[in-house]
């Protein structure tokens, strides 16, 4: 019998009852969408997470100024510029490009009768390209700002929205921050959010300002923001900081009073667990495929049962076995087909809603993974009913009530 004839026969034996191949071919249908919305899913987590760190620089190391986790120190101690000059030193550190000392606060913006609540951040200029920060109008913090405690700020997205009127231009404006009135120099590009926060929220400028207008003169600072020359070599200026650092305070490595964070570690091991995160929502997904297939091989066996007289006539007037197999595997398969097809248009439909505040990526290999598992579950499951029908005896076949 020719493939044409074997599938019309198929086609035939599927329609003619349409409510049991619907449901049938629904179970492959929710198994393949499945796959392809839970691995969207697991990517655009990864995706989300990954660019909340690589917002905060994957080529940055950030000294804080308490003890690490597991630490045995119990002692606290300063960060100084005294730790500042010697990590900028090429000569004790010659693996790192720039250090950003960094201070901290939280105040009320005004301008006018507009106000809003900001985080403030006094650094110097390398601080920008160590955050991935940049400018999208005026101009950026100077070294002679810093020597000179120019009163000088930059502003982020959110505070221009709460300060200024859509259109107005803020550069050259003076708003107040605390008590004390800084003029507004430059404006940040949008950066979005890190975690849970809106780095557009923030001002930037001379720490040397911040800590004489606004924090009170100090010579210690909360965090230390480093930047590697690259990040083949970033665990190697890890390394020299913490020597530094255990130097300065009578200390070692392992009993050093403060954390140094190295994102690119917190990057890959992001990485890690998201790909281990994807893999266990696909085999979860995949599971309801399996089920999909046990649902063909029992519609299938259910089949051959209903239609045993009508193969034992056709054995019976010729029908070679390989004709009958053909034709009951061609109907597993086509029902797997019709399923997949479908489940790929939902899977694709159902992955561009967002999902719990996450919006999910489309892995391209998903599809092409859920289909052909669900045509080989078509075949794999629909081979047994399909042997059995072409193993049938024709005798014991007529006879069949």
């Amino acid at each position: 019998m020719k493939i044409f004839d074997a599938f019309n026969i198929s086609l035939r034996g599927i329609a003619a009852n349409k409510l049991r191949s619907s449901l049938t071919t629904l179970g492959v249908l929710i198994g393949v969408s499945a796959v392809i919305i839970l691995i969207a899913v697991g990517t655009g987590s990864s995706q989300a997470v990954e660019n909340s760190i690589s917002a905060l620089g994957t080529n940055t190391l950030t000294v804080l100024q308490q003890p690490s986790f597991g630490s045995t120190q119990s002692q606290f101690s300063n960060l100084t510029l005294q730790d500042v000059n010697q990590i900028q030193n090429k000569t004790l550190a010659p693996d790192v490009l720039s250090v950003s000392p960094v201070i901290t606060t939280s105040l009320t913006a005004t301008y006018q009768s507009s106000s809003g609540t900001a985080t403030v951040i006094g650094s110097t200029p390398s601080y920008l390209t160590a955050d991935d920060y940049s400018i999208e109008a005026g101009s950026p913090l100077t070294s002679t700002d810093v020597t000179t405690r120019a009163k000088v700020a930059l502003i982020g997205q959110t505070v221009l929205s709460d300060l200024f009127p859509k259109g107005q231009d803020p550069i050259g404006q003076t708003i107040i921050l605390g008590s004390s009135n800084f003029q507004i120099i430059g404006v940040l590009a949008n950066k979005g959010t890190s975690g849970v926060t809106n780095e557009n929220d923030v001002i930037i400028a001379p720490y040397t300002a911040v800590q004489a207008q606004l924090t009170g003169e100090s010579s210690t600072f909360s965090e230390l923001l480093v930047e590697g020359k690259s990040s083949s070599t970033l665990n190697l200026a890890e390394t020299e900081i913490e020597n530094i650092l255990a130097a300065n305070t009578g200390t070692t490595i392992s009993t050093l009073p403060f954390t140094v964070i190295n994102q690119a570690t917190l990057l890959s091991t992001a990485e890690t667990t998201s790909s281990t995160f994807t893999f266990l929502l696909g085999a979860v997904a995949a599971i309801s495929l399996l089920v999909g297939g046990i649902g063909v091989m029992n519609i299938m066996l259910v089949t051959v049962t209903e239609r045993t007289r009508e193969i034992g006539i056709r054995k019976a007037i010729g029908a070679q076995k390989v004709a009958i197999l053909s034709q009951f595997l061609l109907e597993a398969v086509i029902l797997s087909l019709f399923g997949a097809i479908a489940g790929v248009a939902v899977g694709v439909i159902g992955s561009h809603f967002r999902i719990d505040g996450i919006q999910p990526v489309i892995a391209p290999y998903s599809i092409g993974l859920a289909f052909g598992v669900a045509i080989a579950v078509g075949i794999f499951f629909g081979f047994y009913p399909a042997n059995r029908a072409a193993s049938l005896r024709p005798i014991d076949a007529l006879r069949y009530e």
